[in-house]
């Protein structure tokens, strides 16, 4: 009988990608409670109409790559492709839109997309986000920027950013309309999904990746150049608040990012270190979205990070703590032993050996974890209540009152 595989293109976290994996997680986790947002998790099963209605139907997600399948009570399910969808959706599920405020929420997990899997790209991925409802105020939008900096700053990550504007309601429609006009001079010499994408979302042209499509769309109308005043002048006051807090950027015309609920400010950090130039984090602001799922107008903005795009960047900052390794020399200390590994664990990484050994295989087990300290407790320190202690590092070895450890 053949061994059971994980599904192509899951993957197990394990060894040192778990490490890696915990270790971004708290660290994201605490940047983001700094900056005053709370923790939310959604459920990874939502309905099929929460990303059409949200993602859009022309976008890929929709139409390749979502997980979608109908469930043992005939309803239409998918397993959640981003997290943004499933935020807002459980923001209007909570009257969160009518009791108005501000909420600014975090959150970690898995989402699912049918794709090819390959380098950088699983079936089964993980993301780290944040979403703030109720404020419109463009320094929110720096705020988010500058917090996805100083997440990629901790963890040692180089990165550029690029920034657009998509506009909004009112400049949008005429900007679709001068470059569907542009786009159909030459419609017959780009892609399928570019052609598809002129009937749905013609912005999202701008987004192909085919290097054909690209050359084609250098002379393209810029959005940039057809902003209203207010998107206008949002757009310069973000640039002004990034040049003042020395956050480097570089406008990217092209820029729409892969969802259809953006609008105003799009965003985009890019890394070289992961081979050809990628994208590593990204987001923008989505003001229509609410009221789209059906809730109060409300503004939005947010953004996701790639976390298996990084593991193999992040490297752990160790802190100065001793690692230590208690072990018993007797089977009468294995209780005592027991004890004093608790009371460790509270402050130190502590690993316990809950077999009675003799020295030398103690210290073997200890440099096998990698402790640099070693307690061991036997007949004659239960009898006068001290524990003896090594340190691997420097050497030292003592025999203590146990209240002293």
């Amino acid at each position: 009988m053949s061994n059971i595989q994980s599904l192509r293109g899951m993957k197990d976290i394990l060894a040192n990608d778990s490490k890696l994996f915990t270790y971004f997680c708290e660290n994201a986790s605490k940047i983001a409670k700094n900056y005053g947002f709370e923790y939310i998790e959604t459920p990874i099963l939502e309905e099929t109409a929460l990303f059409k209605r949200s993602v859009g139907e022309s976008s890929d997600i929709v139409n390749k790559e979502m997980y979608q399948f109908i469930d043992k009570g005939d309803n239409d399910v998918c397993l959640r492709p981003e997290g943004t969808a499933g935020v807002v959706r459980s923001f209007i599920q909570n009257k969160f839109d009518k009791a108005g405020g501000i909420k600014r929420w975090y959150y970690y997990g898995p989402m699912f997309r049918y794709e090819r899997p390959q380098k950088g790209r699983l079936r089964e991925f993980h993301q780290f986000g944040a979403e703030v409802f109720g404020v419109s105020s463009v320094y929110e939008d720096a705020n988010i920027i500058m917090m996805i900096k100083d997440i990629l700053d901790f963890f040692g990550i180089s990165f550029s950013l690029k920034l657009n504007s998509l506009g909004c309601k009112e400049c949008m429609p005429t900007y679709k309309e001068n470059l569907v006009t542009h786009l159909s001079s030459f419609k017959t010499e780009l892609c399928e999904d570019c052609n598809r994408r002129i009937e749905t979302n013609p912005i999202r042209v701008l987004d192909c990746k085919n290097e054909k499509c690209q050359s084609l769309l250098q002379n393209a109308p810029k959005i940039t150049n057809n902003l209203c005043a207010s998107c206008d002048s949002d757009f310069e006051k973000l640039k002004e608040i990034l040049d003042f807090n020395k956050v480097s950027y570089e406008i990217d015309s092209n820029l729409v990012r892969g969802l259809d609920y953006y609008s105003k400010t799009a965003f985009e950090f890019v890394s070289n270190e992961i081979g050809a130039q990628s994208a590593i984090a990204g987001g923008g602001r989505y003001d229509r979205l609410v009221e789209f799922l059906g809730g109060k107008s409300t503004a939005g903005i947010g953004f996701a990070i790639g976390i298996e795009r990084l593991l193999e960047l992040v490297k752990i900052k160790e802190e100065a703590k001793d690692i230590y390794y208690i072990g018993a020399l007797s089977e009468k200390a294995l209780n005592q032993v027991m004890k004093v590994a608790n009371i460790k664990r509270k402050t130190n990484l502590t690993f316990i050996e809950y077999t009675s050994r003799g020295f030398a295989k103690h210290f073997t087990n200890a440099e096998k974890v990698g402790a640099n300290v070693v307690v061991l407790i036997g007949e004659d320190e239960l009898n006068d209540n001290t524990v003896y202690v090594k340190n691997l590092t420097t050497k030292i070895e003592n025999k203590i009152n146990i209240e002293d450890l």
